[in-house]
């Protein structure tokens, strides 16, 4: 595993300020009010398995209004910014079948008949943090939803998963993106706990930094790495490359991998922890472009003692940018897998704001602990559709659809099903 030395924040502040600047990102500051933003999301949500083999269904339909409020920059050398995240939510029915991460569920034990554990008939969750920024680096602390390859947020719920500590972001460089920070607690999108508590998620402290660079218009690379205490050492890199072709068609290559060393005591859903605690997944993926329409293929090979586990240890429940990630993340001990996706823009065939895509994932070479070449697949389909004009601007529906099957040994297969409807209404 490679060894990063984590810079205090201070030092790495300081050498940013004194590397060459293109811009200031502070000296454009309107004050506090002119630039401050208010917005709701108002997003209905549905999620139905209909597992096999014996598994109990889940399904779950929630309401959730979400909040994002920030004031803006004070001028001077150094602005200072406040701002507040949080979400209320409701279940749509009874709920009894609940789970898939959509309702926060009653952590004192009791459970239905069936089994289920019930769900609160409402919730709130939010946090507020406080931002410093001097020329194009800005330091914020508090409640943040995180975008980051080794420690990210999960979304693609009703409601964000939260992270609470200290994040580092700077743009001194042109075209240059350097991160640091530090993270002491997790909320996740079901949880109204967070690490606190006896039933978070168990995150004492995790360190994270990293960088990315767009050398010019076709290469981009990335590199980000996460010290999770008593957890995990995780690394991650990416190459895209994207080749212009005639008649403004591209073809596009991505290169992508995580390295991971789990530490005594971490938590595993791939299987017992071995001598070998050491997972490296990685994944080639080439995309061709063509007006509206987009063909891409890839292949993901997972290596090492364990299966790339993520989410069990805190460190993001969506901390997994590799092509092969749907329903199934195709990240299982030893797992290879390949895929064929398309995607076509509808606005082109006269209905803007519409897209489908559809992708095929085939999995074998799976150490599931029963047998070695255990296999999987999923079959995926998503149409979205987004408001373009008019009062109903940026309203959202999706509407996806996966059918995964597998190795008994390995995995009950669902049917799932998908529903979200995303209404924005901006204050200010």
């Amino acid at each position: 595993m490679l060894n990063v030395p984590k810079l205090p924040l201070v030092l790495l502040i300081q050498a940013l300020l004194v590397s060459p600047a293109f811009a200031s990102e502070q000296s454009d500051s309107k004050g506090l009010v002119d630039d401050a933003s208010a917005s709701v999301l108002l997003r209905t949500g549905f999620i139905q398995r209909d597992n096999k083999n014996g598994a109990p269904d889940t399904n779950s339909a929630v309401q959730s209004v979400m909040l994002n409020a920030e004031t803006g920059f004070t001028q001077g050398t150094v602005g200072f910014a406040t701002g507040a995240v949080g979400d209320f939510s409701f279940k749509l029915g009874d709920n009894k079948h609940s789970g898939n991460q959509m309702t926060a569920l009653k952590n004192n034990g009791a459970k239905d008949a069936n089994g289920y554990v019930d769900p609160y008939d409402q919730w709130t969750r939010g946090g507020a943090y406080v931002k410093a920024r001097v020329s194009n680096t800005t330091l914020t602390y508090g409640t943040q939803v995180l975008d980051i390859p080794v420690l990210a947020s999960n979304t693609g719920r009703m409601v964000p998963e939260y992270f609470t500590g200290t994040l580092l972001t700077s743009h001194e460089v042109k075209d240059l993106e350097v991160i640091a920070g530090k993270f002491t607690q997790n909320q996740m999108s079901n949880q109204i706990s967070t690490d606190k508590d006896a039933s978070g998620n168990g995150l004492k402290r995790a360190y994270v930094w990293g960088a990315k660079y767009k050398f010019n218009d076709q290469f981009n690379a990335s590199y980000y790495g996460l010290d999770s205490k008593d957890k995990l050492d995780r690394h991650y890199a990416d190459l895209n490359y994207k080749l212009p072709l005639a008649e403004q068609n591209s073809l596009t290559f991505d290169l992508s991998g995580y390295a991971t060393k789990f530490k005594a005591g971490a938590e595993s859903y791939s299987g017992t922890l071995t001598e070998d605690t050491n997972n490296y997944i990685w994944a080639f993926s080439t995309t061709y472009n063509q007006g509206p329409h987009s063909v891409m293929l890839a292949y993901q090979q997972n290596t090492g003692g364990m299966g790339y586990d993520y989410g069990a240890n805190a460190d993001g429940f969506q901390s997994i940018y590799l092509p092969n990630s749907y329903l199934s993340d195709f990240n299982g001990r030893d797992e290879k897998s390949a895929q064929v996706q398309y995607n076509v823009d509808l606005g082109a065939f006269g209905v803007p704001g519409l897209s489908w895509t559809t992708a095929y994932v085939y999995g074998w070479n799976i150490d599931s602990g029963v047998e070695d070449n255990a296999k999987e697949h999923e079959f995926f389909n998503q149409v979205k559709y987004t408001v373009q004009s008019g009062f109903a601007k940026g309203t959202n529906l999706r509407v996806r659809n996966s059918i995964l099957r597998g190795s008994e040994s390995y995995l009950p297969g669902t049917n799932e099903w998908r529903i979200f409807l995303d209404i924005p209404v901006k204050f200010f």
